[in-house]
């Protein structure tokens, strides 16, 4: 069963086109975690909202990830993150086409 990641915290930016170009190695990195699966960015400058949605394949890997990720960003002054695992419940999110079955 895949786990939910579900990450989010306030940054000034930089944001769009320019997060992509000033985060692509970084994005690069999360492919070679262990149990990674895939991520969505998220990103609103209205309210300087960003963060991500990731997919692991266990509870164990998306644990560890969150871990080092949180530590990865207190190392940018970034300490107010909100996370949460979730499970994912299979049947309904095949209904609804979710990549995850």
């Amino acid at each position: 069963m895949a786990y939910v990641l579900q990450v989010d915290f306030k940054m000034d930016g930089p944001f769009g086109d320019e997060m992509a170009e000033k985060f692509s190695d970084l994005a690069k990195s999360i492919n070679e975690e262990e149990g990674f699966m895939w991520k969505i960015w998220t990103e609103n400058q209205e309210t300087n909202d960003v963060g991500g949605i990731y997919i692991f394949e266990t509870k164990e890997t998306a644990e560890k990830y969150l871990d080092m990720h949180s530590i990865r960003l207190a190392g940018f002054g970034i300490t107010d993150v909100n996370a949460i695992i979730f499970n994912i419940n299979s049947k309904l999110t095949e209904i609804t086409k979710g990549p995850i079955i």
